[in-house]
């Protein structure tokens, strides 16, 4: 059966498998004509997916490469995945940078069927935001306390090395971000950075996922799937809460590590790899390994490179800059007026303390941002929960201290750990209000917190909310 047919047959199922994925998908035939796009595609573009089937691919993407030379032709000649960087005009008319991954499609009898083309939205990388603060970060990571400007020194040697790198430190903290940095900033930038949640998925689902599979190697493997680490050929896997992965898939991932190849689930055929290896946690990987919950071999494999990203409340003077920082780059991004903060929402902010780190930050002044109509944020514009905090959970200045500081340096100040309401219960109001504030509208609510729908569905179920 042709690829085209097998598309049409099984739309439901693919609907819903490619609707669920994050990164934005197009599948195309041997004509470069488009069989498929998920909903992901759809806002990087702007095109209509229900529009997409019997396109031609260059009049959706609209690329410079389309005109160039559409990378998909030189996989006449290689079955590996090609990665381009590129500009499209999306259907607002504005360009956006993109990084651009075609891989090959085969038919079971090993003959091209289509292409599949995924793409990375790499904008932010190349705008100039014109602050004060710009001196004060790393391609998009911000900060000046001292414990950031250590990791600023350290970023671009770890960038330019190919040593496994362990990151840590509290949810929050910006794990996710350096890691993708650190892909960006080294020789590999131009392929492939592949991630995945060790804890997000069953330990049988996670083994293929990281592996692959050949077909037939279980119930319901109908065809044979790369896994991450091929994807990830010749660029950086990023594996993060790596402490939630299981005993028996840290062996085989130790093996993988230690000979540079992956056997496929339910295959012999070894399948050399050539991959940078990024992880991240926020347990004590050394504890775990004293209680015999995570390997010491693994330990010793993933922790060439450590860093360790500090919490908020560790960054002496940051708060401030991040509000600034994340102020202009909301506005900007949804086209609002907003300009300053009150001295009332500086005051509320100075005081919070930000048990989810700089992601809590940045929610808080998206939804600020959201729910501003004109150019300064007050503290009416700041999520209910910041205003409910009790007074005693606010900074609490020393008693020997006589030494004056300005008013802004003692109102930024970090929070004892101890004093804070935990992050589920944060969390939960921060849905509520975001609810509230949409009337009810889920999608809508999704984007003041930064989520995908998907996500807040998912979160609304874990904490009970009712629908």
């Amino acid at each position: 059966m042709l690829l085209k047919d097998r598309i049409l047959t099984s739309r439901i199922d693919l609907n819903h498998f490619l609707n669920h994925i994050a990164v934005p998908y197009i599948v195309l035939d041997t004509d470069r004509t488009a069989l498929f796009a998920n909903r992901s595609f759809e806002a990087l573009t702007g095109f209509p997916v229900d529009r997409c089937p019997g396109v031609p691919c260059r009049h959706i993407t609209r690329c410079g490469v389309c005109i160039q030379g559409c990378p998909a032709l030189k996989l006449e000649a290689t079955d590996q995945p090609v990665t381009v960087k590129t500009d499209m005009i999306n259907f607002n008319r504005k360009r956006v940078s993109v990084k651009m991954v075609v891989s090959p499609l085969k038919d079971n009898a090993g003959k091209a069927a289509g292409f599949i083309e995924t793409f990375y939205d790499i904008s932010y990388m190349e705008e100039s935001v014109a602050t004060p603060e710009s001196s004060y970060s790393f391609r998009g990571i911000v900060g000046r306390s001292s414990r950031m400007e250590k990791i600023f020194d350290i970023l671009p040697v770890l960038a330019q090395s190919d040593a496994s790198v362990l990151i840590t430190g509290e949810t929050g903290t910006g794990k996710d971000k350096v890691a993708e940095e650190i892909h960006n900033a080294s020789p590999r930038a131009e392929e492939p950075f592949i991630k995945i949640n060790c804890g997000a998925l069953p330990e049988t689902l996670l083994e293929s996922e990281l592996f692959g599979h050949t077909k037939g190697a279980f119930t319901g493997a109908v065809d044979s799937k790369p896994g991450r680490f091929r994807l990830a050929h010749n660029g950086t896997l990023y594996l993060t809460e790596i402490g939630d992965l299981p005993l028996t898939l840290q062996v085989k991932l130790l093996t993988v590590l230690d000979d540079g190849a992956v056997f496929p689930l339910g295959g012999n055929k070894r399948v050399p790899v050539n991959v940078r290896l990024i992880a991240a946690t926020h347990r004590n990987l050394e504890e775990m390994v004293a209680e015999g919950r995570f390997r010491q071999d693994l330990f010793y494999r993933l922790n060439v490179a450590r860093l360790h990203l500090p919490a908020l409340r560790e960054r002496n003077g940051d708060v401030r800059l991040l509000l600034d920082y994340f102020l202009h780059f909301y506005a900007s991004k949804a086209g609002r007026q907003c300009k300053e903060f009150s001295d009332s929402a500086l005051e509320l902010l100075g005081t919070y303390a930000y048990p989810g780190n700089v992601r809590e930050l940045s929610n808080i002044v998206e939804y600020a941002v959201a729910v501003c109509e004109g150019e300064t944020i007050r503290g009416d514009h700041l999520p209910s929960y910041i205003k409910e905090v009790p007074a005693e959970r606010g900074v609490r200045s020393d008693p020997a201290e006589k030494t004056e500081v300005p008013h802004a340096a003692k109102t930024f100040q970090p929070q004892a750990v101890d004093e804070v309401p935990s992050w589920k219960s944060v969390e939960k109001q921060m849905i509520m209000d975001a609810l509230v504030k949409t009337g009810g509208h889920k999608g809508k609510a999704a984007s003041i917190l930064g989520w995908g729908r998907s996500t807040l569905w998912r979160k609304m179920k874990q904490y009970g909310i009712d629908r």
